[in-house]
């Protein structure tokens, strides 16, 4: 898998504000900004995210993946992320 399929995957199952994938092809980090993570604890935000990947968490295709979640106001104001 690429970042831009994962990347892809995660995009199409989430709106998402904006987001980043890198990788090496089995470990991963994003950044990802949504409306959707609004009144939601790390734990739910992260659940949310794995949805989306469905059963490419359960196997090898996504390996490892670590997530920066943030709202659309925390992203405002985190400009060390962009």
């Amino acid at each position: 898998m690429t970042a831009e399929e994962l990347q892809s995957l995660i995009a199409a199952g989430l709106p998402c504000q904006h987001l980043r994938v890198e990788g090496d092809g089995r470990h991963w980090s994003a950044v990802i900004v949504s409306a959707e993570f609004e009144g939601k604890r790390l734990i739910q935000r992260h659940q949310r995210v794995y949805a989306t990947l469905g059963a490419r968490m359960h196997t090898d295709e996504v390996h490892a993946l670590s997530m920066k979640t943030l709202t659309p106001a925390e992203w405002a104001a985190s400009p060390d992320l962009h």
